[in-house]
């Protein structure tokens, strides 16, 4: 189990409106909503400085969930990558990108709900999606949950040591 780590770039004014997305890696993977950014009338420092504060917060999260801990080699392996919903699929793609530059065997994309023209312009940066609902009148991925909170940082730690200690690997459990 790893954690591929992305934030929205939202614009300034509207911080729920995505003008894009940054996971981490070696080199962050940055992707960019240029309607959005044009819309919004978004100007290049802008859009950098935001960029800027969520790299902070991805490597905040990074040193918090994993420490020093090494990542899991995916070269070579099948990658599955597991997000809550594709609304834009900004966030979706740069998890994406940042996996395959890993360089697995193959990369799945395991989603519960999305609309299609989202899924159909995120098919060519993997080998297979799963998606077990598509809707096309599609509002926020939190319409489609019951329970829909963010889950805290010591919840997302409490899962690791957890699923490390299942895996028998007590470097990992020590997180």
């Amino acid at each position: 189990l790893d954690l591929v780590l992305v934030r929205k770039i939202g614009v300034p004014f509207q911080p729920e409106l995505a003008m894009g997305a940054v996971a981490d890696g070696g080199a962050p993977i940055i992707v960019r909503n240029e309607d959005v950014i044009a819309m919004a009338n978004v100007r290049e420092q802008e859009f950098e400085e935001v960029c800027a504060r969520e790299l902070e917060e991805i490597e905040r999260r990074r040193r918090l969930y994993l420490g020093g801990r090494e990542r899991p080699e995916a070269k070579g392996r099948i990658a599955i990558v597991v997000d809550d919903g594709v609304a834009t699929g900004a966030t979706t793609r740069a998890a994406l990108r940042a996996v395959r530059a890993r360089a697995p065997k193959k990369l799945v994309l395991a989603v519960p709900v999305a609309p299609p023209d989202a899924l159909e312009s995120l098919s060519a940066e993997v080998d297979e999606i799963v998606c077990l609902e598509t809707h096309r009148a599609f509002g926020a991925i939190g319409f489609f949950y019951r329970d829909f909170r963010q889950i805290s940082d010591d919840e997302v730690i409490e899962i690791l040591i957890r699923c490390a200690k299942k895996a028998g690997d007590a470097s990992n459990a020590n997180i």
